[in-house]
């Protein structure tokens, strides 16, 4: 294991083949995704334990994401024929941002509208069910020492403050010593910590977490003082109210559905004549480059990497090996696996 990408991509797998729902309902199911969150936090790996049925009537609205805007109209669209400004709460921004919600809705066709005379009417297609049980997020630190651990630390805090999901993990690389060096570290003892063998993709939980209270209000950490004798002042924080946290929860549950975990190909080169997904334990395909001899990472696989090579024309031109180039091909194995693991119509 060379790198945090590789050991992320393991543990994603990892979730996605282990992972037992709260109290192991037989009525839920899960789905992972990694690299969300919100513009002051992103999680490494997210967890999403579902309503199975609900799931099931989310896939009416399609494969890709519903913005705030979108799920603003689409949960609150009538059974019956309305004029928009009078079945819709007001949105708390001007109604011609509305207007092309609803607009876009249509073209999806997972909303219904009219026109009486210069009114837009709407009508609801299916409703928007709670398919949204639980978030929970893993960080992902193969080897943690000191340094990472502080700062790791201050993020858990803000999670464990923040309460935006409902458990926090830490996901490890498994030493086998008889206490794991993560659990000697200052971190949170609302956070669990998975100790995980990437090559066998087994994993034990040392420490389990706390659930936190997703549902009440959330205290966002603004400013921490330095910590040091020049620094007598207090931290800067501020209250997120229930409602504003249920709309973040939503809006990164919709991210997720639409990215999963496989769609790392879209920041990386698989149309590189040196790129290959390489099959690992437990079914699992991760990107391998044969110039470097090993797992790359995001950031080296693109344009300015020194060993490039665009894969020949005419491996695309002849349909080899079966539609397009071996790129075009990786791409639609991901996608396939992808959709394995989100129901669709």
């Amino acid at each position: 294991m060379t790198s945090e990408f590789e050991f992320e991509l393991r543990t994603c797998r990892w979730a996605e083949r282990e992972w037992e729902p709260a109290g192991s309902d037989a009525e839920r199911t899960v789905f992972v995704a990694r690299q969300l969150g919100t513009k002051r936090r992103r999680w490494d790996t997210l967890v999403l334990e579902c309503d199975r049925d609900g799931l099931r009537e989310r896939a009416n609205f399609g494969p890709d994401r519903l913005d705030g805007n979108l799920l603003h109209v689409v949960r609150n669209a009538p059974a019956e024929w309305g004029y928009y400004r009078d079945v819709l709460p007001h949105p708390g921004y001007p109604w011609r941002y509305v207007r092309e919600s609803i607009h876009r809705a249509d073209d999806r066709g997972i909303l219904e509208t009219r026109r009486d005379g210069n009114r837009i009417q709407i009508r609801r297609k299916w409703t928007y069910p709670d398919w949204l049980e639980r978030i929970v997020a893993i960080e992902n630190k193969p080897d943690l020492d000191a340094s990472a651990a502080r700062a790791l630390g201050g993020q858990l805090e803000y999670d464990v403050a923040m309460a935006l999901a409902d458990e926090v993990w830490v996901a490890t690389r498994k030493t086998g010593d008889r206490v794991e060096p993560v659990l000697l570290e200052d971190l949170p003892i609302e956070a669990g910590v998975i100790a995980l063998d990437p090559e066998s993709l087994s994993g034990e939980i040392e420490w389990y977490p706390r659930t936190l209270p997703a549902n009440e209000p959330g205290t966002r950490i603004l400013e921490r003082p330095a910590g040091n004798d020049r620094d007598a002042s207090a931290a800067r924080f501020e209250y997120v109210d229930p409602q504003t946290k249920a709309d973040v929860r939503l809006e990164i549950a919709e991210r997720a559905y639409e990215r999963g975990w496989r769609s790392f190909l879209e920041t990386m080169r698989p149309d590189c004549r040196h790129f290959q997904l390489q099959s690992r334990e437990g079914n699992q395909l991760t990107p391998h480059c044969d110039a470097k001899g090993r797992c790359q990472t995001a950031a080296e696989c693109s344009s300015s990497c020194p060993d490039v090579e665009p894969e020949p024309p005419v491996w695309r031109t002849n349909g080899w090996p079966i539609e397009g180039g071996p790129g075009k091909r990786y791409r639609q194995l991901l996608e396939d696996r992808r959709r394995r693991h989100r129901p669709e119509q």
